[in-house]
């Protein structure tokens, strides 16, 4: 009993917003990097950190320039720590499912594009219908690992989605085309083929990971992925589609982002029976996920919306 008096002291004394800062930090190999997952900053962990090490009168972690690394006191502090976390996690969940109204807040990673596309209806449509619910999108075009990242859930191209993740169709099918300004192609040579794109200058766009998009292409079961070339590389889509409206070369966009300016005459369609629709954006997230009510609640309600 006495044993357990003087844990429950110390438990007392540790502050949660420590413990957390402390798994956020051994989770993603160092301060700056929790911080940016955690939307915190790395001064502010390091703060944590310390408080915790001092409360603990242990030394948890070995600070150089370069990285951060467990001590082995940390090491087995980490590896107790996180299941009696989770375990409390699940606790909290356990009473906020007997709520009229599940709170929490929800965190998907998503690309812009994407991002932008969902915001209406499958984002502020859940607000509206849980009203004590919060949403914190982070427009990254990485692809992250939702066991790290510190998210939920992912918005992408189902294309693009792990395997082993439960992924839920989000509208329908989408397309990218190729369009081109009216004065570009004025005496520029037709473009009758993918491979006549060798011949202009095709405006790229950038991924996150430094690679550049390619350009795929369908026709009568024929598959062309091209990696086109010019002298214009933009990390933004909506960049990539002003560059062709004011005249720049030709550009890869998707339909939906292209429609106004095709209606309007700004730009020009071409290859048009290359570049056949394709399976839209999926919500995705962990399968052995363990989900509370709000994550629940908002499964449900993407699945709904059909």
């Amino acid at each position: 009993m006495a044993r357990h008096n003087e844990i429950f002291r110390t438990v007392a004394q540790l502050a949660p917003a420590e413990l957390s800062a402390f798994l956020a930090v051994v989770e993603h190999g160092g301060f700056r990097a929790a911080a940016r997952a955690t939307g915190s900053s790395p001064s502010a962990l390091s703060h944590a950190v310390a408080g915790l090490e001092a409360r603990l009168r242990a030394q948890l972690l070995v600070r150089t320039t370069r990285n951060v690394s467990l001590t082995e006191v940390g090491e087995r502090f980490a590896e107790a720590l996180r299941p009696a976390l989770s375990q409390l996690g699940a606790a909290l969940d356990a009473i906020g499912d007997f709520s009229a109204q599940p709170k929490s807040t929800i965190r998907i990673n998503a690309s812009a594009v994407a991002a932008e596309l969902v915001l209406e209806p499958l984002i502020l449509g859940f607000l509206r219908q849980y009203p004590e619910m919060h949403i914190d999108v982070r427009s990254d075009d990485a692809l992250l690992d939702l066991g790290l990242g510190g998210v939920d859930c992912g918005l992408r191209l189902s294309e693009f989605v792990p395997e082993d993740m439960v992924a839920i169709p989000v509208g329908g099918p989408q397309q990218h085309i190729v369009v081109a300004a009216p004065a570009y192609l004025k005496d520029a040579p037709p473009v009758l083929s993918p491979a006549d794109l060798q011949a202009h200058d095709c405006i790229q766009l950038r991924l996150a990971e430094a690679a550049r998009y390619r350009w795929e292409f369908t026709r009568r079961g024929e598959s062309l992925s091209l990696v086109t070339e010019g002298r214009l590389v933009l990390d933004d889509a909506r960049l990539v589609l002003a560059a062709a409206r004011a005249g720049f070369g030709v550009a890869y966009v998707s339909l939906s982002a292209a429609a106004s300016d095709l209606a309007a005459g700004r730009l020009v369609r071409l290859l048009e029976d290359w570049t056949p629709p394709y399976p839209g954006l999926a919500l995705y997230y962990a399968r052995n996920r363990q989900m509370n009510a709000g994550m629940r609640a908002f499964v449900s309600f993407v699945r709904n919306l059909g």
